[in-house]
Parts: C-alpha cells; structure tokens; sequence
C-alpha cells in the first residue's frame, strides 16, 4: 500500500475518543490520525485536501445536545461537498442513536454508540471504508486495462483486414 494511504479526521470538541482512536490506529505507514476540536477545523482540512488517491475517513463525535445534531448535519453537508468519497462514522450516545438516524438526513456510513467496545467497532469500520476504497481503485485500474486490450485488439483486427487486401500473396 502507499504511505500513509488512510486519512482519519476526528472531530472531538471534548477530546473523550480521540486519543483512543490515535492508539488503535498506531501504524504510520497506513493511517494518519488527525484530531481537531472545532468543525472550522475539519471544514477547512477537508477543503484543502483535494487528492483522492487517499482513503479518507471522517469520526464525528455527538453529544446529548440537539442544537449539535443540527451542526453536525452542517459539518456533514460541508465534508460531503468538498468530497463525496469521504466516509463519515458518526459516535453518538447509545440511547439517542434511533434518535440521531432519523434526524440526520444525509447518508452515514456507520452508526456508533459510544461504549466499551466503541473503538473495536470504529476499526471496524473503517477497515470496511478502506476495503471499499480499494475496490473502487482496482475496479477503475481494471476496467482502464480492459479497455486497453479492446482497442489493442480491435487494432489488430483492423490492421489484418487492411493486410489481406492490400497484400494478398501472404495470406
């Protein structure tokens, strides 16, 4: 894989989670982990990030506030403008998960309560982004080689008709 092939932006005002994703996710040849605190921030990091070569990964952190879910939606929006391939995990409180699905308009890739095993899920999930955006790269590098053998094919074909009438006596 390229150097530091996976890009997580985590959004945590409180800095509750953020330290704990920056553990699981130690190997600095595959993940760079950022932490930002307000969503100017990752707004900002996210307008400025333009290649898409890398797999990035947005963890947005909830509150029990609902004037957050609101800026959240906006964040999302924002992160989703600038990149659409962006995958968003959202952490929320475990009883107001229902709550923040029907809430938020915009498609999230994961769902995840915040609780003991929230880091395994989290890595998780992202390991599933990751997969997918691999997919997504081999499938573009392999329909590019296949249309490369089409037209190498379709060339010779056109050039063995234009040989048989123009010099018979070979074939």
């Amino acid at each position: 894989m390229a150097k530091n092939s996976t890009r997580i932006v985590c959004y945590d005002d409180h800095r509750g989670f953020a330290e704990e994703i920056k553990k699981r996710f130690t190997d600095p040849e595959r993940y760079q982990v950022l932490s930002f605190q307000t969503r100017e921030e990752v707004v900002k990091f996210f307008g400025t990030e333009r290649e898409h070569k890398f797999c990035k990964i947005a963890i947005l952190g909830l509150h029990e506030s609902a004037e957050q879910y609101s800026m959240i939606d906006h964040v999302i929006t924002e992160i989703k403008k600038t990149d659409d391939r962006t995958g968003i995990i959202l952490l929320g409180p475990p009883d107001k998960m229902e709550e923040i699905k029907k809430i938020l308009k915009i498609n999230i890739d994961a769902y995840i309560p915040k609780n003991a095993n929230m880091v395994l899920r989290v890595h998780n999930a992202v390991k599933k982004l990751i997969s997918e955006h691999n997919i997504e790269v081999f499938r573009k590098r392999r329909n590019s080689s296949f249309y490369a053998l089409i037209s190498f094919l379709l060339l010779s074909v056109i050039l063995i008709i234009l040989s048989y009438f123009r010099l018979p006596q070979f074939f």
